[in-house]
């Protein structure tokens, strides 16, 4: 699509033809050890009622399954430094928008911390490794 105007504010993009909303997305690398995949599991599905339950649009978590790609210069395991026995995980969150984003965020690592199940619980993954950001989206189809 070309179109010859673009005008941005904080949470959609207009052209001349329509409107889109823009979420923001929360994205995670880390690598876990594959005997502790079913305590990742747990505490990832604990984690994920908590994110939508303060307002998270969507959680998810995915386990690697093809990271050699001919395609990339350098691999996801490299990335994360994961080692025999590790498996790589992908996570994301979305959001309405960096300022729910912020929002939201601020609700969850309150209840993790206030939580005596979550604010004493030991990672199943070494949490020095994971790589973590915000990303506005760029195409949104």
């Amino acid at each position: 699509m070309l179109y010859s105007k673009l005008e941005k504010d904080n949470n959609s993009i207009t052209t001349k033809n329509s409107r889109f909303i823009m979420t923001y997305v929360d994205g995670y690398l880390l690598p876990v050890p594959k005997k502790n995949l079913q305590a990742y599991r747990k505490m990832a599905q604990q984690a994920g009622r908590i994110w939508k339950k303060h307002g998270a649009l969507q959680y998810m978590e995915c386990i690697g399954d093809d990271l050699d790609s001919k395609f990339s210069g350098i691999k996801f395991s490299k990335t994360v430094k994961a080692k025999t026995g590790e498996q790589v995980v992908f996570s994301f969150v979305i959001f309405k928008s960096k300022t729910h984003r912020n929002k939201v965020n601020a609700k969850v690592m309150k209840e993790f911390m206030e939580n005596p199940k979550t604010k004493k619980m030991s990672m199943p993954f070494d949490i020095k490794r994971m790589v973590y950001g915000g990303f506005k989206p760029l195409v949104k189809i």
